[in-house]
């Protein structure tokens, strides 16, 4: 049986030039981490016998990734993003804390910045037609005391799948705004209920998805930051109860407790009391946040965001 070359001193030593792990000065965890990566992937190199044209044509896959902006579609494509949720869930768990609103990923579409409202907000400019929604609900704490004072972030895509700041018909700050909740912690919002959106058909993330036989499809929702002192930042997304990807999310986004029904109001009475003159969506939810504590990971996560 022929010898791993993984096994062999030539290959070790390489190793640890590559990664400096036996040198002095640098970051010892980093090179850990590095020593690690590179030797998983001289693993997999060997495991599957990857030819090195097949090697610089995944190279030159990363380089088209990058040039596309795609990378955050791609992690959380591959899981990443919904992984290292999981890893919180854990640490969380190991501390104690049980209970409150599920996290889920973030995504990559959020921009800093959106108009602050207090108590209410409407997050459309009415120059798109779509299916009116008012959401409502409470944010508050394990023991069901309310957070006034908390601000609920919140931004999601119009009809057509497509986000402000990314797409260029849309004004600024379109369907996004940041609501302060009132003494009772309550917020409020009038929208137009958001679409799913697709990977570009023509990217590198869906040309990925394409070979394994995966869609790039994510069912409709509406993403949140939820943030008030003393409180853990809470970071999740709500799904449109209905849509034909909501159990089939190609960003495994989708999480229990975070489905809320959506009420469709026809009666003349409630149209009128809303100053419409066509049936209305409405959902109900209430967001319940975590203490803030040093027995947990911190769920503030820096990480590069596009500019407004």
């Amino acid at each position: 049986m022929t010898e791993s070359l993984m096994e062999t001193k030539p290959v070790k030593d390489l190793l640890m030039k590559v990664s400096a792990l036996g040198a002095d000065g640098g970051d010892v965890r980093l090179k850990r981490i590095v020593h690690r990566v590179v030797s998983d992937l001289f693993r997999t190199i060997e495991e599957f016998d990857v030819q090195p044209d097949e090697f610089w044509s995944a190279m030159a896959y990363l380089t088209r990734v990058g040039q596309a902006n795609e990378i955050g579609l791609l992690v959380p494509g591959l899981g990443l993003e919904t992984f290292l949720d999981m890893r919180l869930d854990q640490a969380e768990q190991q501390a104690g804390l049980e209970g409150g609103t599920p996290r889920t990923i973030e995504g990559p579409l959020w921009l800093e910045g959106a108009p602050l409202s207090v108590g209410e907000a409407r997050l459309d400019d009415g120059s798109e037609q779509g299916e009116v929604l008012f959401m409502q609900g409470q944010v508050r704490d394990l023991n069901g005391k309310p957070v006034a004072g908390a601000v609920v972030d919140v931004w999601h895509a119009n009809t057509k799948g497509g986000y402000s700041g990314f797409d260029p018909s849309q004004p600024k700050y379109n369907l996004r705004r940041r609501i302060q909740t009132d003494a009772e912690g309550r917020y409020v919002f009038r929208s137009i209920l958001p679409s799913g959106y697709a990977c570009p058909p023509d990217g590198p993330t869906q040309q990925l998805l394409d070979v394994l036989g995966r869609h790039g499809h994510r069912p409709a929702h509406i993403h949140f930051f939820v943030v008030a002192p003393g409180y853990r930042k809470l970071t999740t997304q709500i799904n449109i109860d209905g849509d034909e990807y909501l159990h089939d999310d190609f960003a495994f986004a989708t999480r229990d407790g975070l489905i809320p029904s959506v009420k469709r109001v026809s009666d003349a009475a409630s149209i009128h009391e809303k100053g419409l003159n066509a049936p209305y969506a409405e959902i109900d939810f209430d967001f319940v946040l975590h203490a803030e504590t040093a027995a947990a990971p911190k769920t503030v996560v820096e990480r590069a965001h596009a500019p407004a």
